[in-house]
């Protein structure tokens, strides 16, 4: 496996370890002033890639060591498609009043949009909606292909992909899902979506296997 590249953020978290290890992850947080559920995939991508080990009720402590063959194999045979959740789909012609409506129905943070052809064409946000409804504007008389963030400006991942890659990738964009998609001759078919929580659930799996 290719080594990782760690963010700013991460090597912060590394150094506070490092120096005041064991630590959890609450301590970690309140030393960066952030929240838990904010450094939750940072400790994920760091404890899966080998640089930190976790106790429960312990915390976490640097293992100044690589991953343990085993591990590394593990990671590298995890794939998006084995984590990814349902996405949540609009068409572009579809109202900013109703996309808030569907996204609190289905409790999620990111709605995907797509075209006539039912192939991507944007990204919906919870920024891009709470910004839409500011002042007087009718939120039922504005489509949302005129507020959502376009292609190619969207990041994205592919079902088989390694799932540590595109984590690394949502992470650095600082978004919170990623779209699954399928490459087809016109466009890219949405076949799921990839987010934070995807991501524990994933560390939380290889922890269980492998003892982390």
């Amino acid at each position: 496996m290719s080594p990782i590249e760690l963010n700013k953020r991460q090597e912060e978290i590394l150094q506070i370890v490092k120096g005041n290890g064991p630590i959890t992850g609450e301590q970690i947080a309140d030393r960066l002033s952030l929240t838990r559920s904010t450094l939750r995939p940072d400790l994920a991508i760091l404890t899966m890639a080998g640089f930190l080990d976790a106790r429960p009720r312990v915390g976490y402590f640097y293992s100044g060591k690589k991953p343990g063959q085993d591990v590394t194999d593990t990671m590298n045979n995890m794939k998006v498609k084995d984590f990814q959740s349902i996405p949540v789909v609009v068409r572009e012609d579809v109202s900013v009043y109703d996309a808030i409506s569907q996204m609190f129905l289905d409790d999620v943070g990111t709605l995907f949009v797509v075209d006539k052809k039912s192939y991507l064409s944007g990204v919906l946000s919870r920024k891009d909606l709470l910004r839409a409804s500011l002042g007087s504007q009718n939120l039922t008389s504005i489509p949302v292909h005129i507020i959502m963030t376009r292609m190619p400006n969207i990041t994205y991942c592919a079902k088989n992909e390694s799932l540590i890659q595109a984590a690394h990738r949502l992470i650095n964009q600082q978004i919170d899902a990623l779209p699954v998609v399928e490459e087809q001759p016109d466009g890219f078919k949405v076949v799921g979506r990839l987010t934070k929580t995807n991501i524990t659930r994933a560390f939380l799996s290889l922890s269980e296997n492998h003892d982390l």
